[in-house]
């Protein structure tokens, strides 16, 4: 899913994948001009319902940044912890949210933080970032 962003002034628009049967929403910011730098994808643990007719998400505040051609890494360590720390965010969806990212760095790992590879590894054979 792709919308606009007329909010924010470096992002035009963001493109949205859920990846259900992983447990992860994938983000990708397109620069608002032709000329601006794009920033690294994001994978965001969510819990992830649905039913016959929609999907709902829950986001479960603790994600990894994949630059593409460098290191992966951990973000929004610090919300989550509050989150924690605050019982915003239960137990169960907190260990669920550490194995996924935890899960998915291991793997992104080992396709050398490259996103696309990691994404065929998964079966997902769609190109990332969508043009």
């Amino acid at each position: 899913m792709e919308y606009l962003t007329p909010e924010d002034p470096f992002a035009g628009s963001e493109v949205t994948w859920i990846l259900a049967d992983l447990g992860l929403r994938l983000v990708h910011q397109r620069p608002r001009s032709r000329h601006g730098r794009s920033g690294p994808s994001v994978l965001t643990a969510v819990r992830v319902e649905r039913d016959h007719r929609s999907w709902r998400t829950t986001d479960l505040l603790l994600g990894l940044a994949v630059p593409g051609g460098t290191t992966a890494r951990i973000v929004r360590s610090e919300e989550f912890a509050a989150a924690v720390a605050g019982r915003v965010l239960p137990p169960r969806d907190a260990d669920l949210a550490l194995r996924t990212v935890h899960r998915t760095l291991e793997e992104v790992s080992l396709q050398r933080h490259d996103l696309s590879r990691w994404l065929l590894s998964s079966g997902i054979f769609e190109s990332w970032p969508p043009r």
